[in-house]
């Protein structure tokens, strides 16, 4: 019987260790989470801002209804409006689509870190060989490049971190859209330059942003 009462005691011991270790651990966490979230609030981050300066367009053919090669160079501008928190952008893909199909392949943005109100600029190369599509989106375009007005969505999608001093959150998911009208073969109409064989269209139109 007195063994029995021994590890009993033990055991009634154990659980009560137990329980102040949890106790703790709920306590401590919960201070660092309310200090994170006062920190965030006062700090109040917002979101980056996108424009998408110009494109250009190298070639854009319909060669059946439902096949389209595009290459375009668009150049993005992205600046954080934040004065104390900065961002770094993580696995970013940029890529074209028409009437809500993607008409291009992913082209890979290089990981980069954006200080303070810094800005950063990026014309990458977007393209697309014989990439199939609906067959109704062929004759679209081909519609859309006759009338001279073809619009196509450039959009972002990759990873971001916010980083507030030497701390640096979880990946965020970032989805960029921007509107692209362009005035195809109307070099009068918006801005149109001449490089080659391409055309160079000024658009300057805000992109919407979601994190």
């Amino acid at each position: 019987m007195g063994e029995e009462k021994v590890c009993s005691h033990h055991k009634n011991k154990r659980k009560r260790f137990l329980r102040r270790c949890c106790a703790t651990v709920l306590v401590i966490n919960f201070i660092l989470l309310l200090t994170i979230l006062i920190v965030w609030a006062v700090l109040q981050p917002k979101k980056p801002r996108f424009i998408l300066q110009d494109a250009t367009i190298f070639s854009l053919n319909v060669s059946a209804p439902n096949i389209i090669s595009t290459t375009v160079q668009a150049t993005v501008f992205s600046r954080n409006p934040n004065s104390r928190i900065g961002i770094y952008y993580d696995r970013m893909y940029i890529y074209a689509t028409y009437n809500s199909q993607q008409i291009t392949y992913f082209t890979t943005i290089p990981p980069v870190y954006q200080g303070h109100k810094d800005v950063n600029v990026w014309s990458p190369f977007i393209y697309g060989t014989n990439v199939p599509v609906a067959p109704y989106n062929g004759p679209s375009l081909s519609m859309d490049l006759n009338n001279g007005d073809v619009t196509m969505l450039i959009k972002l999608d990759g990873r971001v971190k916010w980083k507030v001093g030497t701390f640096t959150t979880g990946r965020y998911h970032l989805h960029v859209t921007c509107r692209a009208n362009i005035p195809i073969g109307n070099t009068s109409k918006n801005n149109g330059i001449i490089i080659g064989a391409a055309v160079k269209y000024q658009i300057q139109q805000s992109c919407s942003v979601s994190v």
